[in-house]
């Protein structure tokens, strides 16, 4: 709580300001009497959150954004008039834009042949922004494993299948469906 405190008081400070909260479903799940310590130290850590937007100090110049990928799960005071209240949908990339993500990574790489950009990003349908940076990095210890210092695109074809299809992961690329390709930001305005 002292930190939310602390980072409110910088941002009021240094105004204009925006405040970014990645991943806030960590820090504001919907509360349960659980009891735990860990819990009771979030729930001070929301509360302090809900007291800084709503508190008596106001946010005129101070904007703050979270993102999450469950919204499903964050408190419903959050999403009350006046705090979160614009929930902005992102969808996950499509064809041309995981094409697009490719090209930001695959720049700075040695590469050992052209690399097919356009199977890549057919191949990797449902995959999110951080999927195809994981894929790339893969990609750089398959071909640090077979002993060369550049790339080619059968490395990238393992890491799709071992970034891609891991265990664990919640779906394939290929069945996830259209409603659960959304990555959610909030902003408080």
């Amino acid at each position: 709580a002292r930190l939310v405190r602390e980072l409110f008081a910088l941002a009021r400070k240094k105004a204009p300001s925006i405040v970014l909260i990645d991943e806030i479903d960590a820090i504001a799940a919907k509360r349960l009497d659980i009891g735990t310590s860990g819990e009771r130290e979030i729930h001070r850590t929301l509360t302090q959150l809900l007291a800084e937007i709503d508190g008596f100090d106001p946010l005129d110049k101070v904007k703050i954004i979270a993102t999450t990928n469950r919204l499903d799960v964050i408190d419903p005071a959050l999403l009350r008039p006046g705090r979160f209240d614009r929930i902005i949908y992102v969808p996950l990339p499509d064809k041309r834009g995981r094409k697009e993500i490719f090209r930001i990574y695959i720049r700075k790489m040695s590469l050992g042949e052209e690399i097919d950009l356009e199977k890549l990003s057919e191949l990797t349908e449902g995959a999110s922004g951080a999927d195809i940076k994981a894929i790339c990095t893969e990609a750089g210890y398959e071909a640090i494993r077979s002993g060369r210092d550049y790339v080619v695109m059968e490395d990238f074809l393992k890491a799709i299948e071992k970034i891609l299809r891991r265990p664990g992961r919640e779906t394939e690329p290929s069945l996830i469906t259209r409603s659960s390709q959304k990555e959610v930001g909030i902003q408080h305005v």
